[in-house]
């Protein structure tokens, strides 16, 4: 059978948690008092929402085959991204083969060099490139892990992110990541209440619990240095997420110089292309690298990140992108295991990352995921019907709503 070309592309809106994960409502621990790079500013300081962490909202990329094979995926992006995959993108992929990915990727990537290479632009470009991995996969009837190479372990483990390690270890997870708090500018004050609460947890945790900081691009190299001495030496910090800003390549660098022998340095989730990673390999600016799939390229770029980590000796585990990542960490020995972000209001239950826009999005039990839970064709999730999609642009009007 001659393989399904690609008739349609379609970039489409969704609000309301998912994909945009900050798009919640009030009163949700992800916005609550946390440090920023616009902690600086008082009125910004209370809530990240306040500063417009959520105006984008979840962008959705349906690619439909000429077989009626329709392969979708979710990332950030709303409006601006649906733009730019109606009115550039899609030029690289209709009529294309649906095995065509390495060179639909590069075609998308050198095409927008010119006002790309990172943000909204790789936030579409991964869009498209997760897609076209699911359609794939669905074509030929397998999951994508199955096209990555196939697990190479029977479960996937985890560790979770909000603010309740302590239920984290209730429920079987490896480990707890704690959002930073407090910032530089609210000085030696913010940085004893930073301590404190590490503390507290630590006496609910235990001492042999994987207890863990995240930043949040928000810290100087001075500041981020003081915390991590005194958090590992005193409280077992396992390690410190990306303290500084993204583009900070020579603070990290210093900054993993200086942290306690022992500790970990952690980031890459603001990074993009297997050139952003390059600094920070080269630079040896960290131990793990946290892409974002949905952000730094699709699954086409982290395979290539992948590799320069693993080269390297360096560790892989993906920021938060729910089953987008999952299908990678199964296949690979340098990603031994995945975060779990809790989208709970009060980080207290067990809930998919990407409630309410996916449905059948597997959730851990006892801390963990058999990989036959992910031997669905495609991702092996489906788009909530009950979410209402908005396509704000339309390069095909024959494949529009």
């Amino acid at each position: 059978m001659p393989m399904p070309t690609i008739a349609h592309i379609r970039a489409l809106t969704l609000r309301g948690g998912g994909a945009d994960y900050h798009d919640q409502d009030a009163g949700h621990w992800i916005d609550e008092h946390i440090s920023t790079p616009m902690a600086r500013y008082p009125e910004y300081r209370k809530s990240r929402k306040s500063f417009g962490l959520d105006v984008l909202g979840t962008l959705v990329v349906e690619l439909e085959a000429s077989d009626g094979t329709v392969g979708f995926a979710l990332t950030t992006g709303g409006d601006l991204g649906c733009w730019i995959v109606e009115n550039h993108l899609a030029r690289f992929v209709r009529g294309q083969k649906v095995t065509d990915i390495e060179k639909i990727w590069d075609q998308m990537f050198h095409a927008t060099l010119h006002y790309g290479r990172k943000g909204i632009v790789l936030n579409a470009i991964s869009g498209v490139d997760l897609a076209l991995w699911d359609l794939l996969a669905k074509v030929r009837g397998e999951p994508v892990h199955a096209l990555l190479g196939g697990p190479v372990r029977d479960e996937l483990s985890f560790y979770m992110t909000g603010t309740r390690p302590d239920f984290a270890q209730q429920q079987g997870f490896i480990g707890g990541k704690l959002p930073l708090h407090h910032g530089p500018a609210e000085r030696e004050e913010g940085l004893r209440k930073n301590l404190q609460l590490l503390a507290d947890m630590r006496q609910k945790c235990g001492k042999d619990f994987w207890l863990m900081y995240d930043c949040w691009m928000s810290l100087d190299l001075e500041y981020a240095t003081r915390l991590a001495k005194t958090a590992h030496e005193e409280f077992g910090l396992k390690w410190i997420e990306e303290a500084l800003p993204p583009d900070d390549y020579w603070g990290y660098a210093e900054l993993r110089r200086n942290v306690p022998r022992g500790m970990l340095v952690a980031t890459g989730e603001h990074e993009a292309t297997r050139w952003g990673f390059r600094m920070l390999l080269e630079m040896e600016c960290c131990d793990i690298l946290q892409p974002d799939v949905g952000w730094c390229g699709g699954i086409t770029e982290l395979l290539k990140i992948s590799a320069l980590a693993d080269a390297h000796g360096k560790l892989v585990v993906p920021h938060g992108s729910s089953v987008y990542s999952y299908h990678f960490v199964i296949t690979r020995h340098n990603s031994p295991f995945a975060e779990f972000l809790n989208m709970s209001p009060g980080a207290d239950e067990i809930v998919p990352m990407f409630h309410p826009q996916l449905l059948d999005e597997p959730v851990p039990v006892n801390g963990r995921i058999p990989a036959s839970a992910l031997d669905r064709p495609g991702f092996g999730v489906r788009l909530n019907p009950q979410c209402r999609l908005h396509r704000p642009f339309s390069s095909d009007s024959t494949g529009a709503r």
